[in-house]
């Protein structure tokens, strides 16, 4: 039997830009794999599964509720339409319709306001809120968010991401002081994120992951907080969440996925390194190429090859290096966003040494053949 890259006639890619949402994201262990089998082969109460898969992982995170959600995405707009919402049975059916009297503004650093492959304010935007930016594109304090908290607030946003300003932004903490102190939910967006339980415990009502990403679960979302909150995003499914709603296989799987993740050994930083030096060895013997380790710019335990493209020596540019390695006869995707500065980056989580190989050697060819 053909493969399914021969069957529908699929080009390969080699995916060293990390857990990205155009390529498929992650790559599910075999025990996420079972469990979605298992969803797919059986049949539930739905609110009955929702319910008791979230008080399971709920418990594994000890957080006080938790709900899966078909991404982190739509964990954004319904979380948004909650905080707005709430117990309002004619807004939730006519949130698209009815005037909305209800406080809806949603507080975030400017800097955070970011295009993570769709705008953050569109997900607002689907979730019936209206994005109030606080401070400037390179800094924000807890008084600039204070500063934006009027009667019509309805929460404060934070996004922790490396897409996201770094410097001179408050902490996750000093959000939630400011939120709690007007009587405000704090909403964590940290699709990419590591750590499942620490925004939680820095104050933050409702955390949204990806279940795709760090976890390695099937393509879903997950909302943990405060258990009304959840609650109030939970309703949703009757309203906007509808639309975005998640097969009893994506609940499984991401459950799964989050207790595999809770106990198996994680490759660190330092094992990534040890990965990645042969590879770092070789591109560094290529005239106009350098190459060197560098670490995650938003403080996750992840390292990555930097290479730096002598453009002068190399008689192209960085945008065209890229562009010609993605439409090669195998589409290799890098970490293109210094792309401009003559630099990308290489994510080696989700691919192996005789991969890497081959990444090499199409650099290699560009500039030999």
């Amino acid at each position: 039997m053909s493969s399914v890259y021969e069957k529908y006639n699929l080009k390969q890619v080699i995916n060293t830009s990390g857990r990205m949402t155009i390529l498929g994201v992650s790559t599910p262990r075999q025990q996420v794999i079972d469990a979605v089998d298992d969803g797919l082969n059986h049949y539930f109460e739905i609110k009955d599964l929702v319910n008791k898969t979230g008080a399971y992982i709920a418990s594994l995170l000890n957080v006080e509720d938790a709900v899966v959600v078909s991404c982190a995405s739509a964990g954004i707009a319904q979380s948004v339409a909650a905080v707005i919402v709430k117990d309002n049975a004619n807004l939730l059916v006519n949130l698209h319709s009815a005037p909305v009297n209800e406080p809806r503004e949603i507080v975030l650093p400017r800097g955070h306001n970011v295009n993570y492959g769709a705008p953050v304010d569109t997900m607002v935007a689907l979730g019936g809120g209206k994005v109030v930016e606080a401070g400037y594109a390179n800094e924000c304090s807890p008084e600039q968010i204070e500063a934006c908290i009027t009667p019509q607030t309805a929460a404060v946003l934070y996004v922790k991401s490396h897409h996201c300003v770094q410097k001179s932004i408050l902490s996750v903490e000093q959000a939630a002081e400011v939120a709690h102190k007007h009587n405000l939910p704090l909403i964590v967006d940290a699709a990419a994120e590591e750590d499942l339980m620490c925004y939680y415990q820095m104050g933050a009502d409702l955390v949204i992951y990806s279940g795709a990403k760090a976890i390695e679960g099937p393509t879903s979302g997950l909302v943990i907080g405060r258990k009304q909150y959840v609650a109030w995003v939970k309703k949703q499914t009757d309203g906007i969440g509808r639309a975005m709603k998640v097969g009893k296989e994506g609940i499984l799987g991401l459950t799964q996925a989050i207790e595999s993740y809770l106990t198996l050994e994680k490759t660190t930083g330092a094992q990534m390194v040890e990965r990645m030096t042969p590879f770092i060895t070789q591109l560094n013997t290529l005239k106009g190429i350098s190459a060197k380790t560098v670490w995650d710019s938003a403080g996750r335990d992840i390292a990555r090859v930097e290479i730096t493209f002598d453009e002068t020596v190399l008689g192209m540019s960085t945008v065209d290096i890229v562009k010609r390695l993605k439409t090669g006869d195998i589409a290799i995707y890098f970490r293109g966003y210094k792309a401009n500065e003559g630099k990308i980056e290489v994510d080696v989580r989700s691919v192996n040494e005789p991969q890497l190989m081959t990444v090499f050697t199409c650099i290699k060819n560009l500039f030999t053949e």
